[in-house]
């Protein structure tokens, strides 16, 4: 998609709609029909204010057409964003993914914006904001639809700068944000196709090969192991999970160096299960095809390391992936099995459903080799995280506690919160094994928790963990956020790295 910042006045603008923004207030209402004039746009306008029909509430959305005369655009979209005190950024994301969503549903080829104000923002951060709206909005999953006709998509977009319509940034500032904001959203995008590929399209080699591909993009060195290299660095977690799998397992290593080598590297570590039948302990059929997903946090650490490779980023990142299939068959793991780690911790498998803390055990035992200054794991891990917090927020846990407090600050900032869960010592003895050093599951109560607990015992450095098994699929879309995979964490941990290469 175009992105472009043109100085012009809306009546000029060569586009098929134009998109205004509206805050839960009459004045300013009368203000946007004011900016528009009385003359140039149909008598309707009027008559939906005075009528009270609209009222700049966040999910309105108004449909004006201008006098052919007096405009080059088409339509007029007067978009609402709710209640003055409470517009933010987050609320332009939704409202500007509304607004293209609009436009595309018009078979609109090109939108122009006139960005709205935002308390404590700059023009750069809302355009930036808008940018995401956009394109995120825009996501869909259809490659496998047959169509009799072509999609036509929404293909440019041209934010107007008209006086101080920019808000105190200048066009190239604004560009600047734009762009960055895109290589952001393309990686998350990427995830998100990653995410709802389905499994006869996707196993550990196809996932690997996406993390080579990524690699070869921009020049980044990716090692890959399969069984025999698994078998040599007693990566037993991994072997185990996929050992009812006649699909072979992977171990994806990406090194993106940014910076001096010397300078201890941020690790990233993902869960790329890409399909989990929960192996002999069976998951009940009802929702199993979405499992596809259960790569979701493998997705979101080959994204991100993509999107510190296109953003140049001046820092060092590692991204490592477990990758298996999770089946039942006469050769998978049972319950009752004991894997011992190449760290020398023996793990009972109490449950063959609890797949993903194994394979993520040997990349937490392989990340200590990078001398890392925090290692960070994604997982589609627990139905407890989502029994805990829902579908809005990610639970977070570990030992390092000045990154949580910069991936709390991100969140906030993106609009994908973490959550902080308490790992006591006093759960460690829920994971307790009468026949090895721990067990694999700690019982009904405080799943999310006893799972960190179990990855806490592979970590000998600062280190997160991220439950997103309630924020890595969604089962309805909501403005910029699909239905299917959200590529959730990009955004997050790429925010986070930017903050990491200021320090």
């Amino acid at each position: 998609m175009n992105f472009s910042v043109q100085k012009t006045n809306w009546k000029k603008v060569r586009a098929n709609a134009l998109a205004i923004f509206q805050q839960e207030d009459k004045r300013d209402i009368r203000n946007t029909l004011k900016y528009l004039g009385r003359n140039s746009v149909s008598t309707a306008a009027e008559t939906l204010l005075d009528a009270g029909d609209m009222t700049g509430k966040k999910d309105e959305l108004f449909v004006l057409y201008p006098k052919k005369a007096e405009a080059a655009v088409k339509r007029v979209f007067l978009v609402g964003l709710g209640k003055g005190d409470k517009v933010s950024l987050e609320m332009v994301r939704r409202a500007v993914a509304r607004a293209a969503k609009r436009a595309e549903s018009f078979k609109s080829r090109s939108l122009a914006i006139l960005l709205p104000s935002v308390p404590g923002a700059t023009g750069a951060e809302i355009a930036y904001a808008a940018t995401e709206g956009i394109t995120l909005g825009l996501y869909k999953f259809d490659k496998f639809f047959k169509r009799d006709e072509p999609r036509i998509p929404l293909d440019s977009v041209i934010f107007i700068e008209d006086g101080d319509s920019l808000h105190g940034s200048s066009a190239a500032e604004v560009k600047e944000a734009i762009d960055e904001a895109q290589a952001i959203t393309t990686a998350t995008i990427f995830a998100r196709d990653m995410e709802n590929e389905p499994s006869n399209n996707k196993y550990p080699e196809i996932l690997a090969n996406w993390a080579k591909e990524v690699g070869k993009e921009h020049g980044l060195k990716v090692t890959v192991f399969g069984p025999k290299e698994l078998v040599a660095n007693k990566m037993v977690g991994i072997l185990g999970v996929n050992q009812g799998s006649v699909k072979e397992p992977r171990f994806i290593a990406m090194e993106y160096m940014g910076t001096k080598k010397d300078k201890a590297p941020i690790v990233l570590v993902g869960k790329g299960i890409t399909f989990d039948t929960g192996g002999i302990s069976i998951k009940p059929a009802p929702g199993m095809g979405d499992m596809k997903s259960d790569m979701s946090g493998a997705a979101t650490v080959i994204a991100t390391v993509k999107a510190a490779a296109s953003l140049k980023l001046p820092v060092n990142l590692i991204g490592l992936v477990s990758s298996a299939e999770n089946m039942p068959s006469g050769s998978a793991m049972r319950p009752g099995d004991i894997l011992t780690y190449a760290n020398g911790l023996s793990v009972e498998v109490d449950n063959t459903d609890a797949e993903g803390r194994l394979v993520l055990a040997d990349a937490l035992i392989w990340a200590e080799r990078y001398k890392p200054k925090s290692v960070i794991d994604l997982a589609t891990l627990t139905g407890a995280c989502v029994v805990a917090l829902g579908h809005f927020t990610t639970g977070m846990m570990g030992t390092d506690t000045s990154m949580m407090d910069r991936l709390r600050s991100a969140g906030n900032s993106t609009y994908e919160r973490v959550c902080e869960l308490p790992i006591y010592d006093e759960y460690d003895d829920l994971i307790k094994s009468d026949v090895a050093d721990i067990k694999n599951v700690g019982g009904r109560w405080a799943g999310a928790i006893t799972a960190a607990m179990f990855l806490k015992r592979f970590t000998s450095y600062p280190w997160v963990h991220l439950d997103i098994a309630g924020t890595a699929r969604s089962e309805a879309p909501a403005d910029y956020i699909p239905k299917g995979g959200t590529g959730v964490g990009v955004r997050l941990l790429t925010h986070m790295l930017k903050e990491e290469a200021s320090l």
